[in-house]
């Protein structure tokens, strides 16, 4: 099979779109069938997937350049006529206008539901050219049924036209024992055991500020012997929620370490007693998956994906219910019975997600669309 996979979504720090994007492109070229996998970025072809991942080094002096470069349109006309009889996968939403049997994967339908925590400038890129690319596209991927369902009911496309395909967990998340990450733990000045996490970036859909008045409605000792550290980009912050990590942080119960290399997630998620995301909006919710992998209790908010997702193997509560909110969060650090279930439960949920699953699925996918037309 001829497949062309856009890759505009690679750049240094993967995370999200952009890993799902990487482990499809690593994974594909091998993949029984697919004997020519190209890779396209506005307009070019790509070669070394490698340059576009790595940071930067320093003020190098840059390579000399050929004086020749052809015009735009001829490059993208070249391409256009290359695509030809190839299906073309876009899986950051979009497909260019050259593409031929296009398939695009809709993570979720946020944009829409939650523009103003979007930029400007991406809200727009949706509008001008979302109904293009979904309209050239003779196949759609999500990420989970949920997704699947919701985007089905907002475009009208038929069930035959939307398949979803979960996503995987990197080998990288595995429990560890203490002694192998005390290192990378003290980095962040954290105790193994002694700390409960959530990776997730600030803004009202992911239910922070929520999160941290059920924490602070716990038993003083338990808060803060227990204490939550905060893990993610600084997204859109309310002045409240700032208000509140600034107070718990001077009693003692909450940090905020902000970004944190993904390289050191491992370690960050293997440590914690207790992993919560009490988002009520997402396309997948890797973080909870990534935590199971961890051999971390996990407690998620019942909304959206992640019952499905989970598959009853985290602790649900309604973030907005505070007393609720708070209730499960003691189980979680207190119900040794639980925390055991829900341990060997969360293990066994992540080891269905791979990347070769992934793969393996979407390739599937690919096949249906290159029978059409």
């Amino acid at each position: 099979m001829k497949l062309v996979l856009s890759v505009d979504a690679l750049a240094p720090g993967l995370t999200g779109i952009g890993r799902y994007t990487w482990e499809l492109a690593q994974g594909l070229p091998g993949h029984d069938g697919m004997r020519d996998v190209r890779f396209y970025r506005a307009g070019r072809w790509v070669n070394d997937l490698g340059k576009l991942v790595r940071a930067p080094e320093g003020c190098a002096k840059p390579a000399a350049r050929s004086m020749f470069k052809p015009p735009r349109w001829a490059r993208e006309w070249g391409v256009s006529r290359a695509c030809r009889g190839h299906v073309f996968h876009g899986p950051n939403f979009f497909i260019p206008a050259c593409a031929d049997k296009g398939v695009i994967t809709v993570h979720d339908l946020s944009v829409f539901k939650f523009p103003e925590t979007h930029p400007a400038e991406r809200v727009r890129h949706f509008e001008r050219d979302f109904s293009r690319s979904l309209a050239q596209s003779v196949h759609v991927i999500t990420d989970s049924q949920t997704t699947r369902a919701e985007v089905m009911a907002f475009t009208g496309l038929a069930a035959s036209r939307v398949t979803a395909v979960p996503l995987g967990v990197s080998a990288a998340y595995a429990p560890r024992l203490g002694h192998e990450i005390t290192s990378q733990l003290l980095t962040y000045g954290l105790v193994f055991g002694a700390y409960a996490l959530c990776v997730s970036t600030l803004e009202p859909r992911k239910k922070i500020e929520q999160l941290l008045s059920a924490w602070e409605y716990l038993p003083a000792a338990l808060r803060c012997a227990f204490p939550l550290m905060l893990v993610g980009s600084r997204g859109w912050l309310s002045e409240a929620l700032q208000e509140k990590i600034r107070r718990g942080t001077a009693q003692g119960w909450v940090r905020y370490l902000g970004y944190v290399p993904e390289c050191d997630l491992p370690a960050l998620y293997a440590g914690a007693v207790v992993f919560v995301f009490p988002s009520t909006y997402e396309g997948f919710g890797l973080p909870p998956i990534e935590a199971m992998a961890c051999g971390v209790p996990v407690v998620v908010s019942g909304q959206s994906c992640l019952p499905e997702i989970t598959q009853g193997a985290a602790l649900t509560a309604e973030p907005d219910d505070i007393a609720d909110f708070a209730a499960a969060l003691e189980i979680s650090l207190t119900d040794e019975a639980w925390r055991l279930h829900a341990t060997a439960a969360g293990l066994a949920v992540a080891a269905s997600y791979t990347w070769q699953r992934c793969v393996s699925e979407t390739v599937k996918v690919y096949r249906r669309a290159a029978s059409c037309g």
